[in-house]
């Protein structure tokens, strides 16, 4: 079982910007892309989710086998896609609790009711699990939040929702280091041979905390060289430069 992504091409208006990916991400495992800006980091995560902006010229995403194209961005998520956004939105008016109560309604039957007091003992669990304070529920989604609050909300959705998989767009980003480590480990609670997950990151800071299995360097809308966390470090030490002057070689 996993996430497969193939020969995935992808334009926004004219400007190709993915161009013949290549990934297979099994359950069970955390893998990693690293990239400079504009190399399509952000925008694969966007496709997979089925952002309207992007229009898919060829190839596919399959999940667990069956083809993510053609379905909307909700059915997606029911299918067991989650994506937890580099900028989340606020949402005023809508109280985390009923956020999340309402999503996971809509993965029950037609008719089944979700139950209230199972759904709260659930969420102060997790909510303990990440060190929020449980009138954090109160709380418009990600209103007024600082950058962290934000992206532990993001991590208890994470939690609720149990996805099969779940993307990670820059979830580091604005992040100081305490809130970077909560963070992290939300995350590493959630690791289990049930779940794949693929972190996006243009640092290696945060993968001193969520420790991949694989990692993965995308330059110009393609993966062009994958490793272990030693990538990483070299990546953090050298740069980019060197990977692009070898692809340049090789040409």
């Amino acid at each position: 079982m996993s996430l497969e992504i193939k020969d995935l091409h992808a334009n926004i208006g004219d400007r190709e910007i993915l161009k013949g990916l290549n990934l297979t991400i099994p359950k069970g495992e955390v893998h990693a892309i690293m990239g400079k800006n504009g190399s399509g980091k952000s925008t694969l995560a966007k496709v997979m989710a089925g952002h309207p902006s992007y229009e898919v010229t060829g190839g596919d995403v399959l999940l667990d086998g069956s083809s993510l194209f053609g379905l909307e961005p909700d059915q997606r998520a029911r299918a067991g896609l989650f994506l937890a956004f580099q900028y989340p939105m606020e949402i005023p008016g809508v109280t985390i609790a009923n956020f999340i109560r309402a999503a996971l309604q809509a993965r029950l039957p037609e008719g089944e009711e979700l139950e209230a007091v199972e759904y709260y003992k659930n969420l102060y669990a997790q909510m303990d699990a990440l060190k929020m304070p449980r009138t954090f529920t109160s709380r418009s989604v990600n209103d007024g939040f600082s950058g962290g609050e934000k992206k532990r909300c993001e991590v208890l959705q994470l939690a609720m929702l149990k996805p099969a998989y779940a993307v990670l767009d820059e979830t580091d980003s604005g992040l100081d280091i305490d809130a970077l480590k909560i963070v992290a480990e939300g995350v590493n609670t959630l690791r289990s041979p049930d779940t794949g997950f693929l972190v996006i990151t243009h640092y290696q800071r945060l993968l001193n905390y969520i420790v991949p299995d694989v990692v993965h360097v995308m330059v110009d809308g393609r993966i062009v060289r994958s490793g272990g966390k030693d990538l990483a470090l070299k990546l953090e030490a050298e740069g980019y430069d060197w990977i692009e002057k070898e692809l340049l070689a090789t040409a």
